[in-house]
């Protein structure tokens, strides 16, 4: 068997590992008794934070010049995060209910 048969496969395999993406995550925010949970979450460019309402009044979850997301009660709603960065956000409604967003690429 020649050196090089057995180099190719090893090659391949790396080029593929490579080639992967990794799979976008989705990260569940709860609301409840006016409360964003976990207030502080860590996600990747491509990844979807849900958000799942368990109070009885509807809440957002906006950033100043950004995003907004509204979330019915009893429902939940969702975002794919587009660019890296830290965001603070926070209920409309509610502006006492607050979280933050670390994006990496």
């Amino acid at each position: 068997m020649k050196a090089g048969a057995l180099i190719r496969p090893w090659w391949l395999a790396v080029l593929v590992l490579t080639a992967v993406p990794a799979a976008a995550a989705t990260i569940e925010v709860t609301i409840d008794k006016l409360v964003f949970s976990p207030a502080t979450i860590e996600a990747k460019v491509g990844d979807t934070i849900e958000w799942v309402n368990k109070d009885v009044v509807a809440h957002t979850a906006t950033v100043k010049g950004g995003w907004e997301v509204t979330i019915a009660p009893k429902k939940s709603a969702s975002l794919i995060l587009k660019a890296a960065g830290a965001v603070d956000y926070f209920c409309r409604f509610h502006p006492n209910m607050k979280g933050h967003v670390n994006v990496t690429p």
